[in-house]
C-alpha cells in the first residue's frame, strides 16, 4: 500500500484523492450479517464468492459470520487468500494445464481445496495433480441449468461423469455445482441427486449461486449451500433486480467534476478505467451519482465520465466531488489497487485489493 493511500486514515473522505473507490464499513458489515443469518436461518452453508471483493479481510468478516469456506474463481485469486490465512476454498474452473497443475499442487499442501469439472478429460488431469501431492482432492460436478456456459448437460451426465471421478485415484466426488440458484436448476439438482444416490453417490454438497434472487433460495429444494458475491457491496444491477437499495450500497466511487464545459454537461474525472463500461441489465447509464440522482453518466471515455444534467435543478460545480453507485462492483474492484473503508465520514483503513488482476 503506497503512502498516499495510508496518509488518508484518520481523515474524512474529502481527504482522498480522486478517483478512488470507499466501502462504507456499516453497510458492509450489515450486508454479510444479513446473508449470514439468512442462510443460517434457512440450513444452508453460506461459501461466499470473495472475486467481487478481492480483499482478504473481507474474506475473514465473512468467516467470522459464519462462512464454511469461500470461492475463488481462479488459482490466483485462491493463491492471494492463502497467503492471507484462508484455509477452506472452492474453484469452480476447469484446470487445465501444467502450470497450473503445479499450483494447484502447492495450494494442496497449504489448504483445503476443492473443485469442479464437466468433463473426464479435467478429472483426468486433476487425478495427477491428487496423486501427485499424495492427498485426496474433493471433486464437484459443474452442471449447466441454463446459463450456457460451462457444465454437464443433463443429470444422467452428471451422474455418469460423477461415477467416472468416484473411480479415479486420488480424488473424491463431493458434489454438484452450477449458477445461479434458479426453479430450473433445482429440479435438475433433485434429479441429478436422486440418480446418483441410486448409484451409492449421494453428494454431500449441491452449491447453487448469486445474489439476484438468493433471498428465496430457501425456497428452491435440492441446495445445500450457496455461492454470493455482490451481496457484500450490492450496486445498480442488484437494485434493478429488486434485491437491494440504494442505501444497501456499500461501494461508491469517489470523482470530481473537472469540467463544465456547457451548462447541461459535467465531466468527471472518472471513465471507463474507473467505473467499467458494463451498461448493466436494465439499466441506463454508467452509475448513479448519489448527490444528483436525475443526472446520467451517459458516456465514458478512458478516463472521463460524461454527464448530462439537463434533469438537473441544482448543478455542481467544477471542482466538486460527488459519489456515484456503480452499475457492477466486481468489475469496479479489478480496476482499483486500493479500497478506503469508511466509519461515517472517516477513513478508517487504506485495504490493499491484493487479488485484483488474478485472472489466472
Amino acid at each position: 500500500m503506497n503512502s498516499v493511500a495510508s496518509d488518508v486514515i484518520g481523515q474524512t473522505a474529502d481527504g482522498i484523492d480522486t478517483p478512488a473507490v470507499v466501502i462504507d464499513r456499516d453497510i458492509l458489515e450489515r450486508n454479510i450479517r444479513r446473508l449470514a443469518d439468512y442462510l443460517a436461518q434457512h440450513g444452508l452453508a453460506s461459501r461466499p464468492h470473495i472475486k467481487s471483493h478481492k480483499i482478504p479481510e473481507i474474506a475473514r468478516a465473512q468467516m467470522a459470520a459464519g462462512s464454511v469456506g469461500i470461492t475463488c474463481q481462479k488459482l490466483g485469486e485462491a493463491e492471494v487468500m492463502v497467503d492471507a490465512g484462508l484455509t477452506d476454498i472452492l474453484i469452480p474452473m476447469n484446470i487445465l494445464g501444467e502450470p497450473k497443475i503445479w499450483r494447484l499442487i502447492a495450494l494442496m499442501r497449504r489448504a483445503r481445496i476443492s473443485v469442479t469439472t464437466d468433463n473426464l478429460i479435467v478429472a483426468q488431469s486433476l487425478s495427477g495433480a491428487a496423486c501427485e501431492a499424495g492427498f485426496i482432492l474433493p471433486v464437484l460436478v459443474e452442471c449447466d441449468t441454463g446459463q450456457g456456459r460451462c457444465g454437464v448437460q443433463s443429470p444422467a451426465a452428471a451422474a455418469e461423469l460423477a461415477q467416472e471421478i468416484a473411480r479415479l485415484p486420488g480424488l473424491r466426488f463431493d458434489g454438484l455445482l452450477t449458477f445461479p440458484t434458479s426453479r430450473t436448476a433445482g429440479e435438475f439438482m433433485v434429479a441429478a441427486t436422486r440418480l446418483l444416490s441410486d448409484q451409492s453417490l449421494a453428494p454431500s454438497v449441491v452449491s447453487g449461486g448469486g445474489t439476484p434472487g438468493v433471498w428465496h433460495s430457501h425456497e428452491i429444494p435440492g441446495f445445500t449451500e450457496h455461492r454470493a458475491g455482490e451481496y457484500v457491496f450490492n450496486d445498480r444491477n442488484i437494485i434493478a433486480a429488486g434485491e437491494a437499495q440504494p442505501e444497501d450500497c456499500a461501494l461508491r466511487v469517489r470523482a470530481t467534476v473537472v469540467s463544465r464545459p456547457t451548462a447541461d454537461r459535467a465531466i468527471l474525472d472518472s471513465g471507463s478505467k474507473t467505473l467499467s463500461s458494463n451498461p448493466g441489465r436494465g439499466i441506463t447509464g454508467f452509475g448513479l451519482i448519489v448527490e444528483y440522482p436525475e443526472a446520467q453518466v451517459v458516456r465514458l471515455t478512458e478516463e472521463h465520465g460524461i454527464v448530462d444534467l439537463r434533469q438537473c435543478r441544482r448543478k455542481p460545480d467544477i471542482g466538486e466531488s460527488i459519489t456515484i453507485i456503480p452499475n457492477h462492483a466486481s468489475q469496479v474492484m479489478n480496476l482499483h489497487d486500493v479500497a478506503y473503508g469508511m466509519r461515517g465520514w472517516s477513513v478508517e483503513v487504506a485495504w490493499p485489493i491484493r487479488a485484483r488482476g488474478c485472472v489466472r
